[in-house]
This record gives C-alpha cells, sequence and structure tokens, in this order.
C-alpha cells in the first residue's frame, strides 16, 4: 500500500506538468494552409532570382503575421496583422541601426523593452504589436541586415503584407461569415446552457455562454462602430445577439427551478439550437414553436425570453435606426487613443510590466555584450517570448519554453544535418510552417517546438552555418530562460493579495452594487443590463487570473488553490440575484427593502474583508428573511461564501 504513495510523492507537480499536456482543440486547417503557402512561397521565389536571404526575411515578415492572424472577424485580422508589421518595420530598423554599436545597442533595446511592456497592456492588437516591435529589434540588432537600412523593414513588411492577402482572399464570399458564426455559436451554448439547468455542468456551461457573448459583442460592435450602424446584415446580427440577453438572465432561474421540480422540457433547449441553425443560415418567415404552457415565474421567463428572440431570429427587416446596443457601442477612435495612453502612462501594472521586461532585456544584452555568446540575439528573444507580460505565468512560460526549444532543436537538428541547403529548403518549409498553427492551438510548448526549427532553418539561410547553430541555440536558450526566471521572476516577489484579492474584492463589491441596482426600485432596465454583463466580464477575468495563477509554484499556486471556492461563490452569488430579479419580473412578490440591504451590507464586509486579509477567514453571518421568499437563494449563497475558510497561507 505504500508503494502508490510513494510514486504519487515523486510524480511531478501539476503546476508543472498542465502546460505540457496538449489542450483538446481541432486543427484549423485554413492557418495550416496558410502558413505552408506564406513561409514556402517567398524562400522560392529569392532563391530562383539570387537572393535568398531576401526570401528568408520575406518569411520571417510573413512569420509574424502567421503568429498574429487569431482572430475570426476580417476588420480584426486585418488589425491583428497590419498594424503590428508597422511596429515591426519600426524595431528592425532601429535594430539595424545599433547593429554592432555594443553598449549603445544595449540601451536602444532596454528602451524599446520598456515601451514593448507597456503597451502590451492596451490591448490584443497593442500587445501583438509590442512583441513584434521588440522581437523585430533584437534581430536587426543580432543579424547583419541588407544594405541600405530600409530593405529590412521593407522585405519583412511584404512578408506581412503577404499573410494578409492570403488572409482576405475568403472576404468578398464570406464578409459577415465571422460575426454570424460567432451569434449562432452563442445561441448554441446558450441551449447547451439550458440542458445543463439543475445539474453540477451549470456553472461550466455558463461560463462558457459569458466567453461567447464577449468575443459576439466583440466582432459585432467593433465593425458596427466602424460602419457607423447602416449595414442591414450588421444590425440583423446585432438585434439576434440582443435577444440572447434575456434567454441568459432567464437561465439561473430556469436552473433554480429544475433543481427543486425536475429537468426543464427538452424542447427548450432544442428551440434554442432552431434559432441557432436560423442564425447561421439567415433563415426568415414565421417561427414555429411548440413550447410547454409556463406555470411558475421561472417558466414565464424563458418562455417570453424565447417566443421573442424567435420572433426577432426570423424577422427579415429590421429597423435600421430602432436597434439599441443594449450593452453600450466603443467609443470614438481619439477617445479610446484618449484612454489608452492615459492608462500606460499612469498605470502602475503598466510601468511594472514594462520595467520588468527593460531589466530582462538590459541584462542579456549585457551579458552577450561581454561575454562571447555567438548568435547572441537568441538569448534576447527568448526572454523576450518567456517575459511577454500578458501570455501568462512566467514561471510556466520559463519552463515551457525550455522543453519545447529543446523539442524544436531536435527536429532542427535532423533538416540541418540531413537536407541540403537550396531548393530543397522549400519544401521543407512548407511542412515546418504548416506544424505552427497546427501546433500553436496545443499550447506554449507545442508552438515553441513549432516555430524554433523554422526560425533556425530561416537564419541559416541568412548567416548559413548549418547544424553548428543548434547547440548554441539551446545554450542561449537557457541562458534566456534563468534571465527571465531570475530577474524577471524571483526578483518580483508580487504578493498575491494585491495582484489578484483586490481583483476579486473589487467584484464582489460590484456584485453589492448590482444587488443594490437590482432591487433598489429603479426601473433602468439598460443599466441593470450593462451592469450584470460587466460583472460577469470582470468575473471572467478573475477566473483567468487565478486559473493562470494555479499553474505557479507554491506558495502562489497554492494559495490560488485556497481562494478558488470564493471565485466559485461570487459567480453563484450573481446568478441567483439574477435569477430573484427575473422571478419578480415574472410574479413573484418584491423582497423586503431591508432584507436588500442587508444582502448588500455582507457583500460589502466580505470585499473589505478580501481587500485586508492575505488568507481566508471563516465569518459567520446571520440574514434573517422569508424563508419563502425570492432573495432566500440569494441569501444562502452569500451565507455559504462568508462562511468558506481556508488554511493560513502566509
Amino acid at each position: 500500500m505504500a508503494r502508490p504513495a510513494r510514486t504519487a510523492r515523486l510524480s511531478p507537480p501539476a503546476w508543472l506538468t498542465t502546460g505540457l499536456k496538449p489542450a483538446p482543440t481541432p486543427v484549423p486547417w485554413a492557418a495550416v494552409g496558410r502558413a505552408a503557402v506564406a513561409l514556402s512561397v517567398p524562400l522560392a521565389v529569392g532563391l530562383a532570382v539570387g537572393q535568398p536571404a531576401y526570401g528568408a526575411l520575406v518569411s520571417m515578415g510573413a512569420l509574424s503575421g502567421v503568429i498574429g492572424d487569431t482572430a475570426d472577424a476580417y476588420r480584426m485580422r486585418i488589425l491583428n496583422i497590419a498594424v503590428p508589421q508597422l511596429f515591426g518595420a519600426v524595431g528592425v530598423t532601429l535594430g539595424t541601426l545599433v547593429f554592432g554599436h555594443g553598449w549603445a545597442a544595449v540601451a536602444v533595446l532596454t528602451l524599446v523593452a520598456l515601451v514593448s511592456g507597456m503597451i502590451s497592456s492596451i490591448g490584443a492588437v497593442a500587445s501583438v504589436s509590442g512583441l513584434l516591435l521588440l522581437l523585430n529589434a533584437v534581430v536587426g540588432a543580432g543579424l547583419p541586415m541588407p544594405d541600405p537600412w530600409w530593405k529590412a523593414p521593407l522585405l519583412l513588411g511584404l512578408g506581412g503584407l503577404f499573410v494578409l492577402a492570403l488572409t482576405l482572399l475568403g472576404w468578398p464570399l464570406r464578409r459577415a461569415a465571422p460575426e454570424r458564426s460567432a451569434v449562432a455559436a452563442t445561441y448554441r451554448s446558450v441551449a447547451e446552457l439550458y440542458e445543463a439547468t439543475g445539474t453540477e455542468a451549470y456553472d461550466e456551461k455558463r461560463q462558457a455562454v459569458t466567453a461567447s457573448l464577449n468575443q459576439s459583442y466583440d466582432l459585432v460592435l467593433a465593425r458596427r462602430a466602424r460602419q457607423h450602424g447602416r449595414a442591414s446584415s450588421l444590425v440583423r446580427l446585432l438585434a439576434q445577439l440582443n435577444v440572447v440577453i434575456p434567454l441568459v438572465e432567464a437561465a439561473p432561474a430556469a436552473h433554480l427551478r429544475a433543481r427543486l421540480h425536475g429537468p426543464l422540457s427538452a424542447t427548450i433547449p432544442a428551440a434554442v439550437r432552431e434559432l441557432a441553425d436560423a442564425v447561421e443560415e439567415g433563415r426568415t418567415g414565421a417561427p414555429v414553436l411548440d413550447l410547454p404552457t409556463p406555470e411558475r415565474p421561472a417558466e414565464k421567463a424563458v418562455d417570453h425570453a424565447l417566443r421573442h428572440a424567435a420572433a426577432v431570429v426570423h424577422k427579415a427587416e429590421p429597423d435600421l435606426h430602432n436597434v439599441d446596443d443594449r450593452l453600450g457601442r466603443p467609443a470614438a477612435l481619439r477617445v479610446r487613443v484618449r484612454r489608452a495612453t492615459r492608462s500606460v502612462l499612469f498605470s502602475e501594472a503598466s510601468w511594472r510590466y514594462g520595467l520588468r521586461l527593460a531589466l530582462c532585456i538590459g541584462l542579456a544584452q549585457a551579458l552577450v555584450s561581454l561575454i562571447a555568446v555567438p548568435r547572441s540575439y537568441w538569448v534576447a528573444l527568448t526572454v523576450t517570448f518567456v517575459m511577454k507580460p500578458d501570455f501568462g505565468s512566467v514561471f510556466s512560460r520559463a519552463v515551457l519554453r525550455a522543453f519545447g526549444t529543446a523539442a524544436g532543436l531536435l527536429l532542427a537538428a535532423l533538416v540541418l544535418a540531413e537536407v541540403p541547403r537550396g531548393w530543397w529548403d522549400v519544401p521543407v518549409m512548407c511542412v515546418l510552417a504548416a506544424l505552427i498553427p497546427a501546433f500553436s492551438a496545443k499550447g506554449y510548448a507545442f508552438q515553441t517546438a513549432a516555430i524554433t526549427p523554422v526560425i533556425l532553418l530561416l537564419s541559416d539561410t541568412l548567416n548559413q552555418q548549418g547544424f553548428d547553430l543548434v547547440m548554441p541555440r539551446l545554450y542561449d536558450s537557457l541562458i534566456g530562460c534563468g534571465i527571465a526566471l531570475i530577474a524577471g521572476y524571483l526578483l518580483w516577489p508580487e504578493s498575491w493579495h494585491s495582484r489578484i484579492g483586490d481583483r476579486l474584492a473589487d467584484a464582489v463589491a460590484d456584485t453589492a452594487a448590482y444587488v443594490s441596482c437590482a432591487f433598489g426600485g429603479t426601473e433602468d432596465q439598460g443599466g441593470r443590463l450593462r451592469a450584470r454583463r460587466k460583472l460577469y466580464r470582470d468575473l471572467s477575468t478573475v477566473r483567468s487570473e487565478f486559473q493562470r495563477a494555479l499553474t505557479e509554484p507554491p506558495p502562489t499556486g497554492t494559495r490560488a488553490a485556497a481562494w478558488w471556492p470564493l471565485v466559485v461563490a461570487v459567480e453563484r452569488i450573481v446568478d441567483a440575484t439574477t435569477a430573484a430579479r427575473i422571478r419578480v419580473n415574472h410574479g413573484a412578490p418584491d423582497p423586503d427593502p431591508a432584507e436588500v440591504a442587508a444582502v448588500e451590507r455582507e457583500l460589502r464586509e466580505l470585499a473589505e474583508g478580501i481587500r485586508e486579509s492575505e488568507t481566508l477567514v471563516e465569518v459567520r453571518s446571520e440574514l434573517p428573511g422569508d424563508e419563502n421568499g425570492v432573495l432566500a437563494p440569494l441569501r444562502r449563497e452569500v451565507s455559504a461564501a462568508r462562511a468558506i475558510a481556508g488554511p493560513d497561507l502566509r
């Protein structure tokens, strides 16, 4: 009996092995095809015209475009590819100008790293732009580029434009198809949510609905803001997306009803799936619904929301001027730029991330300036990928980077040792490039393993070192990982409470405000909807931060595991509040204002307790009220959250 215990103790901890398990995601075949063409064709053209180095630079630019092409909507894909290419051009220009200038290169790359880290907090496009700015600056400062200085940014930009052109080939035929597919996927996630009512799978499905709604609104509202709200297809999609909200709001009440009185009729999720098909296929006409007669308030809420959604989904021509953006439209571009600039310049997190990245890049460049390291740019490249502040745990990425690089170098060693340089590079690059999007979806270690041989093959085309590149790259990667772990992780002991505990406390305080808004006597339904959606978005962010922290080594990971039940408890409180509001809307009596005030007070006290403590402390609270009243489930969830206790982790 003792042997299994010893085996368990000898097995690697979960926080170390989680990232080595491939994610169960499908292979993006279209992206695989684009990557194969985008990286191999420039090499072929370069060989054909007798300039293989030029072809390699174009392929490097295409590699950046392939990595950045992660969005669904065409407009976002244009931004994700084109904007970072501009930053990449600036980066390689700066790197080329300081190539071979010793400490001047150290100073410039350190400053570029500071800017890269700071702008990464703005958003996804800015994050990729900052990454490419720094990566290309490192490459320009570490590899000899063709003269004159403008040639390298031009060739790299051509590679990015080639990927963009391949990406837009389907745009004339598909146009709004990604947005339409996203809205249909939201309906299907709602159908799965209703199927899970009354079961343990409900919380997981509700999180999936939140993520799907976030993506759909981001896609539709972003494109509608660009087209000023006058495109009928987008107005119809927005109307179809808006009527999902009442269905989502009714789900917590339906979940409570299913737990008390048995599962919902199977016709309800089936009807929602039928609406998803109608959205995706663009079907119109009179809807046919065969729904059971509702009796309880929760059933009436679901029936009303479903019939309203069916009427809107099947309506052929929505009023272009009478569709509200119920969750708000994006602000004007100048307003968003001003907000982003202010956030970058005055945000503590922005400066902290920028300084961490700058410190690591500065140390990497100083080290290779003092010690003879062949092709030393790889050290700074490793630091850049590992230290990118919005990519997850630094510790985990350093470990995964080491494993991924080792695996990629094995493949690169076979290629460089057995494949002769020249035209054989083209089919080899075609195969290796296709692995990048296929492996990237599986996890960071797998993406690293796929990118490493591609970069080595392109580097060999530029400097003709062949197999001699392999072992130096392994040493450089290990040095870069070590710098990131020491200067970017161990020297920045951010406390768990200040980094994530405050976010959870903010979410709890917002939950208290939501309770007040839901039962405060106001009739601002739009304000309540926006408050609820913002709260679910914030909780989704908090959940992501906690899940990321679970991959950290102790004590951070251990503390995250202890606080995790409280995250779930807060989500259940929001669901219980929404369910109570829906029941009141459909016939249940209003709660006593004193009962509402007591719940709000308990939540605010919980928020303050989270801010002031590094550990979970059990608090027994009495929330008296009508045990048969509409707020009874909410009071139970609040009491459960106050009673959560954890070990002393100081």
